[in-house]
């Protein structure tokens, strides 16, 4: 068993946070390996983070749905509704990761403006 959703979203993200580390991606490609299609093959090559949320979201609404449409005795049930709680908590990290990353740009716009007030540049 595994968490495709996981796999593909750390490739995603190693993607758009310059991340090489090759052990990493290798076994990360090892895992998905005959299920790349559809969000978890878009995951797993974003190149931005709208790009990743973006397929975060398909990704879970196809959990969501696996995960209605099994039997409470089937025994992967249990592991695909904590697969669905992962890729939950994934998706509000993404979200988070976004929001820190828009504020930084937002403080750099502030010290920027406030570098010109205190010293104004005379055309």
């Amino acid at each position: 068993m595994s968490c495709y959703e996981i796999e593909a979203l750390r490739l995603g993200l190693m993607n758009v946070l310059g991340v090489e580390d090759q052990h990493a991606r290798d076994h990360a490609e090892k895992e998905l390996e005959g299920h790349l299609e559809g969000p978890i093959e878009g995951l797993s090559e974003a190149e931005s983070l709208a790009e990743i949320e973006r397929h975060l979201d398909a990704a879970l609404v196809d959990l969501e749905e696996t995960v209605t449409s099994m039997d409470a005795d089937d025994p992967e049930y249990d592991y695909t509704r904590g697969r669905l709680l992962a890729v939950r908590d994934a998706e509000r990290a993404v979200h988070r990761l976004r929001v820190q990353g828009k504020s930084i740009t937002d403080g750099l716009g502030e010290a920027h403006d406030l570098l010109h007030e205190t010293f104004p540049v005379e055309d």
